[in-house]
């Protein structure tokens, strides 16, 4: 059974503040900035129509970097090809879509991915539990952008976990056992580290899809190696072991605890959007979940429809120790026969009573 998770006041997490330089560059370019509490931005005075300079797309990529996401607000209106226009800001600067395209997508655009809370305006049920967008692909997408082309009158927003706080609220044990894994996705086979160095805010971030997840593996320690020397050097079969099943279990509820703790912690925000909300995050930096009122049916909650929009990462969020980008689970796996090795759209079930779907 999970451990209960204990923070000392050394490993406190913390979320850095806006920087005031990029404040001040940003009231230069006629925009008001709103620090959220205890993670996110909001963006007013900017159309987006409109591309910003180039100062103040960098800028804003490292407040996403450091603070989770940022929200333009009052972006009503947006067609498709002004919404894409926007989201090749960020990241490599190029869309990478991967999903089906829903009968009432705007213009039938294949870079859209429409949600709703209603069959016939998108795609039902995304996104119930924490994980990252596009964790089966090795250039895991860099940023993602949420626009509420129709907010519920009722409620239905999305819950944001900061990653590289999250990490720091680990206990020194489960930091140093974390650093260790490599999870492998289910539908892909996809390999990548369960702690990450994000590229721009240089923190130390977790990062593992609970919905998507069919095996875990563990690089053993050697009393005589540090970390750093673990990953430089050649590894062999017998210097890994793949996780159980009751250790599965384990890092899965302490995974799934440290981010719904991230809420009275400082480190997560239950963001609520209005109509027009542009959102866009690092998906690098912040883990996500749709609030569970999101996918109430209309009569409860109002109807909700939601663009999503994925942009393609610089790099490859690549594993650790020598391990491969790639390790086919449809086939034999070099690790213990005991451990979980489990293929499929869904992966490794944690919990029995909690819908999967991501």
């Amino acid at each position: 059974m999970a451990q209960p998770l204990e923070t000392t006041l050394e490993q406190t997490p913390t979320v850095e503040p806006l920087n005031p330089e990029n404040v001040a560059l940003l009231e230069q370019e006629g925009l008001s900035v709103r620090q959220l509490d205890p993670i996110g931005v909001e963006i007013y005075g900017a159309d987006v129509r409109n591309r910003l300079s180039e100062a103040a797309i960098k800028a804003l990529e490292t407040e996403m970097a450091n603070r989770g996401f940022i929200v333009f607000k009052r972006q009503a209106g947006l067609s498709p090809e002004e919404l894409i226009d926007c989201c090749k800001w960020w990241g490599g600067r190029e869309i990478h879509s991967t999903h089906g395209i829903h009968p009432a997508t705007p213009g039938r655009n294949r870079h859209i991915f429409r949600c709703s809370n209603d069959g016939r305006q998108g795609i039902l049920g995304v996104g119930p539990q924490w994980h990252n967008d596009g964790s089966f692909e090795a250039a895991t997408f860099s940023h993602s952008a949420y626009y509420m082309a129709r907010a519920p009158e009722n409620g239905g927003g999305t819950h944001f976990a900061h990653q590289g706080a999250a990490f720091n609220a680990l206990p020194k044990e489960k930091q140093e056992f974390w650093e260790r894994l490599v999870s492998v996705n289910s539908a892909s086979s996809v390999t990548h580290p369960v702690v990450h160095t994000h590229p721009i805010s240089g923190r130390k971030s977790v990062w593992l899809h609970l919905g998507m997840t069919g095996a875990v593996i563990e690089r053993l320690p050697d009393n005589d190696l540090t970390l750093e020397q673990l990953k430089s050097l050649p590894a062999s079969a017998d210097s890994f072991r793949l996780l159980d099943e009751a250790a599965m279990k384990d890092l899965f509820n302490d995974y799934n605890d440290l981010l719904n703790d991230s809420f009275e912690a400082g480190y997560g925000i239950r963001y609520e959007y209005d109509t027009g909300d542009l959102l866009f995050i690092d998906n690098w930096a912040v883990a996500h979940r749709a609030a569970p009122e999101a996918h109430r049916p209309p009569e409860q909650q109002g109807l909700r429809i939601m663009d999503r929009v994925t942009i393609k990462a610089p790099r490859n969020l690549a594993p650790q120790f020598g391990l491969p980008q790639y390790i086919n689970m449809a086939g034999h796996h070099p690790f213990n026969k005991d451990g979980v090795w489990q293929t499929g759209g869904v992966g490794f079930r944690w919990k029995n009573d909690i819908r999967m779907q991501n």
